[in-house]
């Protein structure tokens, strides 16, 4: 009987997944037999816009936590696939920052290439996880919700890529219940035109806070007041911003905050995180970790320690994205094919990950975080025949960007990088970011 690996999620990693096994299968190697489970109808997991929130038509939990007029907040040549740069796919340069739409035009482009979607089984969400260790055989039991049917299947091996960015981190403030306005976590915004004339409030500090609350400027909202924690974003805003210390709660429509100042709002966005969720796990197989570039119980960042027929892909935090995948994937796949020797040791792994964890603790700032990260990406790619590109020279990329949105924060996405894979200078987009109200793909490519 042939071997099987169980890929669970076609999003970015997963799709990363595929691609290196389908590269394996290209070049004459002998590959088990790939099936890929993914719970949506279509590839490209957070990339895979929908309007819905809270569930989908099936009754599952929405994935989804982008939104119309969504841009690329790091450049795209930090980002780029070694194998399938974007001038072979769009058949031309582009500018750095393109929209939700154009990228996932882009990850499409390169799978659709690859000829892999038959190894996806789509609207299939795997609902339970187990571990034989006679057999040494996962057992997968699978929701097809089109039949409406759930089945059970065994697999050798199983890769998890479910990502960590879709189940939301939702805090309570004294007053929610009573608060006379909208109150929505990121992972449930989908329109900045919604909050046109509105006095939002934004809690949290992260990413998403400080695009959300951009976009929600760029299309019109009357002011934007960001409530942090620990310190402020400390970015030059607009005259219509301001940054306040942590809600502590709300009465009718007046917000208090921490310092005793108070500001009258209209919506609440919590821009609070996600968490590292796997229902379909039972305790012995389930990563428990923060959102922290070297993630706990992973030799390497991708095998899992107590199982190492069980791997997990983009679990970290992230500079890096699509080719760091790519390198995580490539190096799952040749533990696999039985290139690539795990420790049989167990004290070895644990050494692995508390050094990553000791070095990552070492790093002082961001530029020593991109560093670590980029080493960790030229690390996982020596070891495999993933197409090396220049990493420091998307380490050069992102230390641009940080610089870039220190100097203007509502300018840095008019910026244009070099591309790391063919060396050409991608061109300044026709439209500066903040005038860019149509973030279609036909509008963002035309000349």
């Amino acid at each position: 009987m042939s071997k099987k690996v169980a890929v669970i999620g076609a999003g970015p990693s997963g799709l990363a997944q595929l691609r290196a096994f389908q590269s394996a299968k290209q070049k004459g190697a002998e590959i088990p037999e790939i099936v890929c489970f993914e719970k949506q109808s279509n590839w490209g997991g957070l990339w895979n816009y929908t309007w819905r929130t809270g569930v989908d038509e099936y009754g599952e939990p929405v994935h989804c936590s982008m939104y119309r007029y969504l841009w690329s907040n790091g450049p795209k040549e930090g980002l780029e696939f070694a194998d399938y740069s974007f001038e072979e796919h769009f058949g031309k340069q582009i500018a750095s920052y393109p929209p939700r739409a154009v990228l996932f035009d882009y990850i499409e482009g390169r799978v659709k290439k690859a000829g892999v979607r038959d190894w996806i089984r789509f609207s299939s969400p795997v609902r339970n996880v187990e571990y034989d260790p006679d057999t040494e055989k996962f057992t997968l039991t699978v929701h097809d919700l089109e039949k409406d049917s759930v089945y059970k299947e065994e697999f050798d091996w199983v890769v998890v890529a479910t990502g960590h960015f879709s189940t939301p981190n939702v805090p309570y403030f004294k007053g929610f219940e009573r608060f006379n306005g909208r109150v929505v976590h990121a992972h449930d915004f989908r329109d900045a035109r919604e909050f046109i004339g509105k006095d939002i409030l934004i809690v949290g500090t992260s990413y998403s806070a400080e695009d959300i609350g951009s976009q929600c400027w760029k299309y019109g909202c009357n002011s934007v007041t960001v409530s942090h924690r620990t310190a402020p974003m400390g970015y030059d805003w607009p005259d219509n911003w301001q940054e306040v210390p942590l809600l502590t709660h709300l009465d009718g429509k007046t917000a208090h905050f921490k310092d005793g100042t108070t500001k009258d709002i209209d919506a609440i966005i919590l821009c609070t995180g996600y968490k590292h969720h796997f229902p379909f796990l039972p305790d012995d197989l389930r990563l428990k970790t923060a959102n922290r570039l070297a993630t706990a119980d992973l030799w390497k960042g991708v095998v899992w320690i107590d199982n190492p027929k069980l791997f997990y892909l983009g679990m970290q935090d992230q500079w890096f994205t699509f080719n760091m995948f790519d390198a995580q994937a490539w190096f799952v796949r040749d533990v696999i094919l039985g290139r690539i020797e795990v420790p049989k040791d167990r004290d070895v792994m644990l050494a692995d990950v508390a050094d990553r964890v000791a070095r990552e603790d070492a790093g002082k700032d961001a530029h020593d975080a991109i560093e670590y990260q980029g080493d960790y990406v030229k690390e996982l790619i020596a070891e495999t025949d993933y197409p090396s590109f220049d990493v420091d020279g998307a380490c050069e990329a992102f230390y641009e960007w940080k610089h870039h949105k220190a100097e203007n924060i509502m300018t840095f996405r008019d910026h244009s990088y070099k591309s790391v894979i063919t060396g050409s200078m991608a061109p300044k987009h026709h439209t500066p970011w903040k005038d860019a109200l149509d973030d279609s793909l036909e509008s963002y490519l035309q000349n």
